[in-house]
């Protein structure tokens, strides 16, 4: 029998960790009216974006698509869209594709309601009676085949690539073999390990994908590069190399332990959900930082993100768990605010990666059964960031 976790069952059957109601903006010139709405409900959050005009062609299409992934996620019960009513990303659009989740969504506009104080008071009605609805919603007894884990990295220093990233390898493998689920990312710093990924796909066709997504990023990353601007051609960040990392090749070495040895049975789209009953470990295409490699994953469908970090990282989500390991002891202790796994004992006493990575299973168990993340405690949610691609 596997493992259970208890989870809130959305209406198109996935299961959600989480219990928000959330008020997304369809333009950045309605962020002030969404968040104003939503800090007068208890449980709501305002998606806040600096996108949805002035944009075309895919980049536009990535702003779409991020939005609706956001609203029709299992982490959210029921959503508010609120519009200004003339921007190129319509109201509409969105309110639709989040309606196709079956979830309660409805839709105000800003220039049809007089204004943003007869919006925001209609818009707190609305979300109010969410959360009567909502919030007394229980949870139920879920297979661990209804989870998903984003994997992530931030901050890297010398012991993530030791312990924190083999750490999160080890967890992942065990949820994997329990037939759930977890996502890989961030292709600008796995350059390199395109054969060892490949190697582990499922099929020849998932290999194929594995090399066209990395040589894709490689020409995204060739073409960027300015010549001009030689110190701000570097791939990876200062504190990298302050905490021991040479080279690029040096992160991705580390940083593809984050997915194990599971086998990769597809390439995801930005934002794009797996096929129907298709579980196990994925890898998403795309490159960038932090937030728009997060924000990415919840879109597939993550619902909790894994996130290793040996220099120390603040960040979190708004509605998905952030739970933030180190393999070094230093931060860990330094930053204790901000931590929730303490890998270092791999190094300081040799205590097997193995039996880490059950730890950490444990703890994400936990976490999707309702315990909350050292990030949600202190309502951090910088790692929200919709993602672009001008090519």
């Amino acid at each position: 029998m596997g493992m259970k976790f208890r989870g809130y069952r959305r209406p198109d059957g996935r299961v959600g960790v989480r219990n928000y109601i959330a008020v997304i903006p369809s333009v950045f010139c309605a962020n002030k009216t969404a968040e104003l709405i939503a800090g007068k409900v208890e449980g709501a959050i305002a998606l806040r974006h600096p996108l949805g005009c002035g944009q075309i062609g895919y980049d536009f299409e990535l702003t779409a698509r991020t939005l609706i992934a956001m609203g029709t996620h299992p982490n959210i019960g029921a959503v508010l869209v609120v519009g200004l009513g003339c921007e190129r990303f319509t109201p509409n659009e969105l309110y639709e594709g989040i309606k196709k989740s079956g979830k309660p969504v409805e839709m105000i506009i800003i220039q049809e309601e007089g204004g943003t104080l007869p919006t925001v008071e209609k818009g707190v009605g609305i979300v109010r009676e969410f959360a009567r609805q909502e919030f007394n919603r229980p949870r139920e007894e879920c297979d661990i085949s209804e989870l998903m884990v984003a994997l992530k990295c931030g901050g890297t220093d010398a012991t993530s690539g030791l312990a924190a990233n083999p750490t999160l390898g080890a967890m992942s493998d065990l949820l994997c073999e329990q037939g759930g689920s977890a996502i890989l990312s961030e292709l600008n710093e796995l350059l390199g390990t395109e054969d060892i990924l490949a190697e582990r796909a499922v099929s020849e066709d998932v290999a194929k994908k594995v090399y066209a997504a990395i040589y894709e990023v490689e020409d995204i990353l060739r073409n960027r590069i300015d010549e001009r601007y030689e110190g701000r051609n570097a791939l990876i960040s200062p504190g990298n190399f302050s905490g021991g990392v040479s080279s690029i090749v040096e992160k991705a070495m580390g940083g593809v332990h984050k997915s194990g040895s599971s086998p990769i049975v597809d390439v995801l789209e930005y934002a794009v959900p797996p096929e129907s009953g298709k579980k196990g470990m994925f890898l998403m295409n795309y490159e960038s930082h932090d937030g728009e490699v997060v924000t990415g994953m919840i879109g597939c469908g993550a619902q909790i993100v894994a996130f290793t970090t040996g220099r120390g990282n603040p960040t979190g989500f708004p509605f998905a768990p952030v739970v933030k390991i180190t393999g070094n002891e230093f931060t860990f202790e330094q930053m204790k605010d901000n931590f929730d796994f303490n890998a270092g004992d791999i190094i300081s006493q040799g205590t097997s990666i193995e039996e880490k990575g059950k730890e950490l299973l444990d703890m994400v168990i936990r976490i999707a059964n309702g315990e909350k993340t050292k990030s949600e405690w202190i309502g951090a949610d910088e790692l929200f960031c919709v993602g672009r691609r001008d090519l």
